[in-house]
């Protein structure tokens, strides 16, 4: 059975061209993938920082929220969780293509009456391939022994190159380089590869006997010496290479597309190199007790936290009186918290305070001028921890702490590198958090709350930086800053502990979710973030006093 195949190219700024696929969970609890339209459709969406997308535009009767990373029926109001993942690595090609092309014809084609050539996209650029290239189509014949063909030049190559990793599977429309450097090298018995005039019929139709022979024929331990040799050609020469996964394995399904792939950019005369995509690596090697080590300048390898304590003797007025100043004569600008002219009364509508609503106040540090009315109620509605933080530049008054459940910070370091920092020892830090019943500052007070994929582990490289990194970062954990209660970003589920703005890095050995290590950027990032969160070096100091 014959059947026609098609391929579609992409522009490499779309979500295939980035090896972004958008999944949804079924029944079973799997997960399975939207068409390629549709993901396009959503990633573009998601890279516009729209919350939501809606579906119907392309036939679909569904809303996609980016909020809670769900699916939602517009008609039965059902909703299933989505996901976006990273890691699946499209083939890549160079040159202006088209974008959907299908291949071969219909089988009886050559029994139909004489048509015009095809003009479809394909088929013109093959034969624009093949009319510049000449016959470049390979097949695998028996070595004769005949003269040597005339001297062919010799295309240049590096006198050294990467080596390609063991198993790499190598593809390519034209295989006169491997002609040249493999038939010198090869026995008497190793299949000669010469070029021969292209067929329109698939194989087994139409072929004359002896001009295929079967794979079984060929010796494998020359095969796969021809193919490494090429493959470090191509590599070398900027062939793009296309990561496969499973190549050498057990299963068909992937080396089987593997396959096909290679097949429908060779008939193109486009060449490719299929090697094996890198690996996920989550955790480092296997540490034992004694190989771990405490961090020097830092006591103890670990840091518990307790539920908040409240501050008592205070009022909202007395702490907002340490930060403020009165202003008589008010400019004519708006309050950026009510949106009411300051020389108005206060806008707010909320619960009464004990505070005029005509009153108005400029904080020392930054001279933002507020509602001395809306900023008590402001207060009122947030951590009520002594500190205020202004709602227009974010500076930070007092000290400012967050809502962070009980739980355990464990520090130390092990004896193995991070991509990117070779020289050094690695900080890993260890966070636990058990679920519980949240309290009065959390969102839904009495209510209880989960505490998924704990323990969590993070890394640091153990340099100079690092460390300084790590003692901030103990800081933010007896602020209570590092975790919240909220709803996940990535699973939906509300009530949950979630990150709070502070990024960590939880992928040891690679960086295939943007989560770990090479990133030569990362440390000043998190210092920044620390910074926003009112935690810097004098906080330190702060501390120790």
């Amino acid at each position: 059975t014959i059947r026609p195949v098609r391929r579609s190219y992409y522009d490499p700024s779309s979500a295939p061209g980035k090896g972004v696929v958008w999944e949804w969970e079924n029944d079973s609890g799997t997960w399975t993938p939207y068409d390629m339209d549709v993901g396009i459709t959503i990633q573009r969406a998601y890279e516009k920082q729209h919350p939501w997308v809606d579906l119907s535009a392309i036939g679909f009767c569904y809303i996609i929220d980016f909020a809670t990373m769900g699916q939602i029926n517009r008609q039965t109001q059902r909703k299933r969780r989505v996901r976006r993942r990273l890691d699946m690595v499209y083939p890549l090609v160079s040159g202006t293509l088209p974008k959907s092309q299908s291949w071969p014809a219909s089988p009886g084609a050559a029994a139909a009456p004489p048509v015009p050539a095809c003009t479809c996209p394909q088929c013109l650029l093959v034969m624009s391939v093949k009319a510049t290239a000449g016959p470049s189509t390979a097949t695998l014949q028996p070595r004769r022994a005949t003269p040597a063909p005339p001297a062919t030049p010799k295309p240049p190559l590096p006198t050294t190159g990467p080596k390609a990793p063991d198993g790499v599977a190598v593809v390519r429309g034209s295989l006169k380089l491997l002609a040249v450097q493999g038939s010198r090298r090869q026995a008497a018995s190793t299949p000669a590869l010469s070029s021969a005039g292209a067929s329109s019929s698939p194989p087994g139709i139409g072929s004359s006997k002896g001009s295929r022979p079967s794979l079984g024929t060929l010796n494998r331990s020359h095969l796969q010496r021809l193919a490494i040799a090429q493959s470090r050609v191509l590599i070398a020469s900027g062939v793009p290479t296309v990561p496969v996964k499973n190549l050498t394995g057990s299963s068909p399904v992937n080396p089987a597309l593997a396959g096909i792939t290679g097949i429908l950019m060779s008939a193109a005369g486009l060449p490719v190199c299929l090697t094996r995509p890198p690996k996920l690596v989550l955790h480092p090697p296997p540490v034992s007790k004694s190989e771990i080590q405490s961090i020097p300048g830092i006591s103890h390898s670990c840091r518990k936290t307790t539920k908040k304590q409240a501050k008592k003797g205070k009022t909202p007025e007395e702490v907002l009186k340490k930060y403020l100043q009165k202003v008589r004569h008010p400019p004519d600008e708006d309050c950026t918290i009510c949106m009411e002219r300051l020389s108005a009364p206060s806008g707010y509508k909320g619960p009464q305070v004990a505070v005029k609503p005509d009153l108005v106040g400029k904080l020392v540090k930054c001279s933002h001028v507020f509602h001395l009315h809306c900023l008590v109620a402001m207060y009122n509605n947030g951590n009520k921890d002594g500190s205020l933080q202004c709602p227009t530049c974010k500076t930070i008054y007092g000290v400012k702490t967050g809502t962070q459940p009980p739980g355990k910070m464990e520090y130390h370091i092990i004896p193995h590198a991070l991509p990117g920092h070779a020289d050094c020892k690695t900080i890993r830090i260890i966070y636990n958090i058990p679920p519980g019943v949240q309290g009065p500052e959390h969102p839904n007070p009495g209510k209880s709350f989960t505490a998924r994929g704990f323990p969590r582990h993070c890394y640091l490289p153990d340099s100079e930086k690092g460390r300084k990194v790590l003692k901030l970062l103990l800081v933010a954990w007896d602020r209570r800053l590092i975790f919240a209660i909220g709803t996940s970003s990535t699973t939906g589920e509300s009530d949950t502990v979630i990150w709070n703005e502070i990024h960590h890095k939880t992928e040891f050995g690679s960086n295939l979710t943007g989560h770990g290590y090479p990133d030569i950027n990362y440390l000043d990032n998190v210092l920044a973030e620390l910074a926003a969160q009112g935690i810097t070096e004098e906080s330190l100091a702060q501390e120790k006093d």
